[in-house]
């Protein structure tokens, strides 16, 4: 299920520039003061909002945002654990209506490889998370996954993380205290 991190925001009216190729080669534009990607635990507080797009059919909004307890780009298949993005824009600006794309291998059943929400993009001095954490089985699926926020044509990120076995990071998988997978 995917999850983002609403406050209230203004329009951004400025040129867009080009990209930047940052850590662990994650795209960023260079209107981004802030790019941290990372791998957290889930949160059951916040409301839900129409996402039409998503196999769900909903995204989750929290109101409080949770830290990473990894800024690796390698997820542990485990229900509960999820996966993300906190960023701002520079010079104190946001922007509502960026679009999140997430690209993925092929849920079981069914065969989805996409799913797309709005978001937002916080400021550099008051940042904003989106991210997607593993509510379902069908949803771990082994294997690359990409986010992309775009505003109209223009990529304001893009990040690939790669969801593995949980045995492969038992540590990773065992943070948020839902393992009991490997009996």
């Amino acid at each position: 299920m995917v999850r983002s991190l609403c406050t209230v925001t203004t329009a951004l009216a400025f040129g867009w520039g080009g990209f930047v190729l940052a850590a662990d080669d994650a795209f960023q534009s260079p209107l981004l003061g802030l790019f941290e990607a990372g791998v957290l635990c889930a949160q059951d507080e916040g409301t839900s909002r129409a996402a039409p797009d998503t196999v769900a059919g909903t995204t989750h909004v929290v109101t409080r945002a949770p830290e990473f307890i990894s800024d690796g780009r390698l997820v542990p298949a485990v229900i509960g654990v999820g996966f993300g993005v906190r960023s701002g824009l520079r010079d104190g600006m946001m922007q509502d209506g960026v679009t999140m794309t997430v690209t993925h291998p092929p849920f079981a059943g069914s065969g989805a490889t996409q799913q797309s929400f709005q978001t937002r993009i916080g400021s550099d001095t008051d940042p904003g998370i989106t991210f997607y954490q593993f509510d379902y089985d069908y949803e771990l699926a082994l294997g690359d996954w990409t986010m992309t926020a775009s505003l109209g044509a223009v990529t304001l990120y893009e990040v690939t993380f790669t969801v593995v076995p949980p045995e492969t990071l038992p540590n990773l998988a065992d943070a948020c205290g839902y393992q009991n997978l490997f009996s």
